[in-house]
């Protein structure tokens, strides 16, 4: 699968565009302004774009009106098609959000029962009664997402909802040529239409990728065989920034050996999550860690541990945004993108992951573990990789079976010599591929 050897962008459209919150209906085109982001992805080492939302919604991108029309706010189903052939030609893949477990107030199924009530063809395709009343006085009850009547759950079991969806994924697919999906809340997605979405994908285009969105819980009840080939790996996520503000490495050290250790009960061990410091859900990693020194060590983390990277637009030149302020803190519009010692790193991380087969397909191992260091290995058949994180104010030096004399840092060309043990300076992380 073509998305395990990449490194990943996220961009929520509705912010970066600077779209109103509510939809104004008026058109706009400001989803061609992704082009000129282009260079900056390239530079950055970006192989595939991430676009939150961008079909025709009410507000935030999550709540649907139409499956099959760009939302007018940022642009047309031309200027989305014009952006897709432009990232091809860059070779960067699109992978777009499925939202797929409910809908819009706006949906036209939903408006056609709000008009006909019982008489509507569409009022199977939800959770309804009308024995009921809803919070907004339809004159019938539905179920809501986690009680938000504004997304409107869809009936995942009758087939023709699951025809509709299909069909829409497979126009995004002729229309857009876009490479895969994430499935929104694809923890609460029924199974049998995971089932199905991946079994049609797989028939349309070949090495379609699937994420799903997990919080919690056993990643393996979507991420298999039948249904995604990825999850988000949310607790790496709380791991890194919570080790990283106690100054307790053993934390995430913890998390990474139960998921991909070399013991026989390791949950994940092959599998390939999706690694990431922040989304457009949650605050910005700049916000979140207590010492701005330990960005960089967060995104080394990311990048070094098992899974696939991703970064969320604005955060690799260390932009804040606190969740307490509303989501719209999150997701900015921003005129261009920046350049700093910060984007230089996550560059240089990019490229060591190019480099190494081992950070893509490499076993984990434990080499040392403090409370401010770690250093793991990642080994395959071809490949060999050392990851060493230095966490606190001093010059760190580590003795430990290196097997090997000399290695190179990939992040900035360095060669590493291992004939005195491994020194690690202050607030640094090493990505060193070794001889074998």
């Amino acid at each position: 699968m073509w998305a395990y050897e990449k490194v990943f962008y996220q961009i929520y459209p509705l912010g970066f565009c600077g779209a109103p919150f509510e939809n104004d209906g008026i058109q706009t085109h400001n989803i061609l302004k992704v082009l000129d982001w282009i260079e900056h992805m390239k530079k950055l080492g970006i192989d595939a774009v991430y676009f939150s939302p961008l079909f025709e919604s009410d507000t935030h991108g999550y709540n649907t009106r139409d499956y099959r029309k760009i939302d007018t706010r940022i642009g047309t189903n031309e200027d989305f098609k014009k952006v897709c052939e432009k990232l091809h030609e860059a070779d960067i893949k699109v992978v777009l959000d499925g939202v797929f477990n409910h809908v819009g107030r706006g949906f036209f199924g939903f408006k056609d029962v709000q008009e006909k009530k019982w008489d509507s063809e569409y009022k199977d395709w939800f959770y309804l009664s009308f024995d009921g009343n809803s919070n907004y006085n339809d004159g019938f009850w539905y179920e809501g997402w986690e009680g938000n009547f504004d997304l409107v759950k869809l009936n995942l079991s009758n087939e023709a909802v699951v025809n509709y969806l299909l069909e829409s994924v497979k126009f995004w697919i002729d229309e857009f040529d876009i490479d895969g999906l994430r499935l929104d809340v694809a923890y609460m997605v029924d199974r049998n239409f995971l089932k199905r979405l991946r079994s049609a994908c797989d028939s349309w285009k070949d090495e379609f990728f699937l994420e799903g969105e997990m919080l919690h819980g056993d990643y393996k009840q979507i991420m298999n065989d039948e249904m995604c080939h990825s999850t988000t790996n949310y607790e790496c996520y709380k791991g890194i920034h919570s080790a990283l503000n106690s100054m307790n490495l053993f934390e995430i050290g913890h998390s990474l050996l139960r998921q991909f250790g070399p013991e026989p009960w390791t949950l994940y061990k092959g599998l390939h999550m999706i690694s990431f410091v922040d989304n457009h859900d949650v605050s910005r990693i700049a916000s979140i860690l207590n010492n701005e020194k330990h960005l960089p060590l967060a995104y080394a983390l990311i990048y070094g541990m098992p899974g696939i990277p991703r970064v969320y637009y604005g955060s690799e030149w260390g932009v804040k945004g606190d969740k307490s302020e509303g989501d719209p803190a999150l997701r900015p519009s921003f005129e261009k993108p920046e350049w700093t010692e910060l984007t230089e790193f996550i560059a240089g991380l990019s490229n060591a992951r190019h480099k190494s087969k081992a950070l893509s397909y490499g076993d984990y191992k434990s080499l040392v573990l403090t409370n401010q260091q770690m250093i793991f290995e990642r080994e395959c058949e071809d490949d060999r990789a050392i990851v060493a994180i230095n966490a606190s104010d001093c010059e760190y030096t580590a003795d430990f079976n290196a097997r090997a004399g000399m290695g190179i840092d990939l992040i900035t060309g360095e060669k590493i010599d291992f004939g005195g043990g491994l020194t690690i300076p202050a607030y640094t992380a090493y990505i060193i591929q070794t001889e074998r």
